[in-house]
């Protein structure tokens, strides 16, 4: 595999860009991005180019686009700050935007109910610097497919392409042409939202024991349980639509004659997919009895506390309305002195932070 990119003062300081030629399924030297195009129009059928712009400069996104005739549209979609995954078709060419997920080493999954106890009154649960926990990090590739050309574009240098290259190495995919190219990268895709699902699986998992530790505080936990949300939100965002970019790859591949030794693999892959799609609804469903459970137990316990006080009200309450009724007034340390009144004050103060302190840590205020 080689690297290729014009030195310039124009070129953005993280821009890569690099690729491979392949004929008859062997790696050739000389991977030149000026050259695609050659390769484009050759006649022999078993040779493939791949491309990788990471963090592409504006020129160097135009210049591919003019050599390969890509669509203006799709090339729009690349640059633009968001988009959502779908599969489009063009005359010329198939436009596919994906999303990789990388999890963290580091996530709030691992915390156990005595690091969530421990942590209580400090810093809680794990937490990013814009103050809630991170499971995941997003990452954008737009693929175009053209005959035998593979151009993938990135805007970030985070995602292991490597482990791409990779799985092209290990499964032979280059012997299969094109079609197994776009399985293998869809198949590290799909893997990655596998993990990410199973990960806020455990996630939630964790969040349903604790539910019954009475040693976490109710304001954590339910912080706990909306970040989960958010993340599951984010999720299903990019994982839901991978059914139809599968299939809509599938047709695609159906119409170009593809081998059909790749077709058990993109079934494959499409049950991965629809899997994980499974997985995500049955995880909402999951962290939407958490939530309510959670409202639940905090009725409960409201309930028990109301209870509690009622029933020390109702024992003061007798002494207190007796000795009023009567008007019992009778000599005491310092009854009529100055220090009397000192030590009334000195008892009120005590006994009234004593019992704050007390219900504090209990959760009752």
């Amino acid at each position: 595999m080689t690297d290729s990119a014009e030195a310039g003062t124009e070129r953005h300081a993280n821009e890569r860009v690099r690729g491979q030629l392949w004929r008859d399924g062997e790696a050739v030297d000389g991977f030149d991005i000026d050259a695609i195009s050659d390769c484009l129009d050759t006649d022999d059928p078993d040779t493939l180019i791949w491309a990788d712009l990471e963090c592409p400069t504006h020129e160097t996104l135009s210049r591919v686009a003019a050599e390969l005739d890509l669509d203006p549209f799709a090339v729009e979609d690349t640059v633009a700050a968001a988009e959502r995954v779908k599969t489009v078709m063009y005359s010329g060419h198939t436009f596919v935007m994906v999303y990789a997920i990388a999890l963290h080493d580091g996530a709030a999954g691992e915390t156990t109910s005595d690091d969530v106890a421990e942590n209580a009154s400090g810093t809680g649960f794990r937490a990013s610097s814009d103050g809630r926990a991170r499971m995941f990090d997003l990452h954008r590739i737009s693929i175009f497919v053209k005959r035998n050309v593979l151009i993938t574009v990135r805007p970030t240098p985070d995602f292991d392409m490597d482990e791409v290259v990779r799985r092209w190495s290990e499964s032979g995919a280059t012997q299969h042409g094109m079609g197994a190219l776009v399985h293998g990268l869809l198949d590290v895709v799909v893997d990655g939202h596998f993990d990410a699902v199973q990960r806020l699986d455990d996630e939630i998992e964790d969040l349903e024991a604790l539910l019954f530790d009475e040693r976490v505080p109710g304001r954590e936990l339910q912080r706990r349980t909306y970040d989960l949300r958010k993340d599951l939100v984010v999720l299903r965002r990019v994982v839901l639509p991978m059914r139809e970019v599968i299939a809509g790859i599938q047709r695609r591949r159906l119409e170009n004659h593809a081998p059909p030794e790749l077709d058990p693999h993109f079934s494959d892959l499409y049950d991965h997919a629809l899997r994980a799609t499974e997985w995500t609804e049955s995880l909402r469903d999951m962290i939407t009895t958490v939530f309510e459970t959670n409202l639940t137990l905090a009725d409960a316990r409201l309930n028990t506390v109301m209870k509690k006080l009622t029933a020390w009200a109702a024992i003061i309450a007798i002494p207190t309305a007796i000795t009023g009724f009567y008007g019992q007034n009778v000599p005491y340390p310092g009854y009529l002195a100055t220090s009397g009144f000192i030590m009334s004050i000195s008892l009120i103060v005590v006994i009234v932070l004593g019992l704050y302190i007390t219900f504090r840590r209990r959760d009752w205020l």
